[in-house]
């Protein structure tokens, strides 16, 4: 009798059903519990989620994914995803396929807010991401390898991670999902049991299993607000190329400082407002605003909108002096350096 018979198929179903049989009643209820939460979330918000093909400028193309979430027509998505796109086209599961516009991107989130040309069949909620819990079931919607309105489900596996931006920048408030992701995945929602879009998927650790990243809704809510209104993020800068390094012990106790680091000025800009404000190339910048400052990334962090055109004071090291300097931040920084 060869493994494929009539008979041992139907041992095999048999068997099945006495082992779902002998599940106790309490599993068998949790199990029945995490399917519907799953599928009421998919339900909820998977007709809000599309299928974006982009072609660049160069006749290459690309896909990704993306979510609708106003009643007007506005999608999320990455910036890595239509970066350079010329033409973009969205596909829903229910077939529908409309055009959608740019209307702004921000790499250093790795976000984009797309308007659609036609009506969309349903638009989903955002969420609040600071409500979620390490372990909390999330689920993601996508189309990875162009397979469409595909659902996988997972858990959160930590909060409050960091992830380097192309742009290089620190996202911070990243949440890390074991809810697994593949490309194509890029630019769609992850979404809570309750149906809410509580972050927006957007990288997976190539060499292992499981550690996927999505840029919480919090973040979205404020960049997606930001792009709908100027079409860009407004952030500050001062106009110089820096870099981390550790400071001696001794300077450190000597003038009191909170953090063991700093960031060492390589070069200001010509016309920038760090040269304007006599910063020299070898000051070793300690603190901003009131802030202390151990690395580029808390630089970039407090170079913030609301600092454009508002002088703040500068803390430096100087030959082991400490200066402080009066610096005014200005608009649109330049990709990369120190801010």
């Amino acid at each position: 009798m060869n493994a494929f018979s009539p008979i041992s198929i139907l041992e095999h179903k048999e068997n099945e059903r006495n082992s779902s049989a002998a599940l106790p009643a309490g599993e068998a209820g949790l199990l029945d519990a995490y399917s519907r939460a799953v599928i009421g979330a998919a339900e909820s918000v998977g007709p809000a989620v599309l299928h974006l093909q982009v072609e660049a400028a160069s006749g290459r193309g690309g896909a990704g994914s993306g979510v609708v979430f106003t009643p007007d027509g506005y999608v999320l998505t990455n910036s890595h995803v239509v970066a350079g796109g010329k033409r973009l086209q969205a596909t829903f599961d229910d077939g529908r396929s409309m055009a959608a516009s740019l209307v702004g991107d921000d790499p250093d989130t790795d976000l984009a807010v797309l308007r659609l040309a036609g009506e969309a069949p349903a638009f989903a909620r955002l969420g609040d991401a600071r409500k979620l819990r390490v372990g909390q079931l999330v689920i993601a919607i996508g189309n990875p390898f162009g397979f469409q309105a595909t659902v996988t489900a997972g858990v959160v596996s930590a909060l409050g991670r960091s992830l380097r931006a192309r742009s290089g920048r620190l996202i911070d408030s990243v949440i890390q999902t074991d809810a697994a992701l593949n490309p194509g995945n890029s630019g769609g929602p992850l979404v809570s049991s309750a149906g809410e879009v509580v972050g927006i998927n957007t990288a997976i650790i190539a060499a292992a299993q499981g550690i996927c990243f999505s840029i919480s809704a919090n973040t979205v809510e404020f960049v997606a607000s930001r792009l709908i209104r100027d079409g860009r993020v407004r952030r500050s800068y001062i106009g110089l190329s820096g870099q981390n390094i550790l400071l001696p012990r001794r300077v450190v106790r000597f003038h009191e400082l909170a953090r063991e680091g700093g960031v060492r000025v390589e070069a200001t800009a010509r016309d920038g407002a760090a040269r304007e404000a006599g910063l020299l190339s070898g000051d070793v910048i300690v603190g901003f605003a009131g802030e202390p400052v151990g690395t580029v990334d808390e630089l970039h962090r407090l170079l913030t909108e609301e600092r454009v055109g508002r002088p703040a004071e500068m803390a430096v090291l100087r030959r082991a002096e400490r200066r402080r300097l009066l610096v005014t931040p200005r608009e649109a920084p330049p990709r990369g350096g120190a801010g």
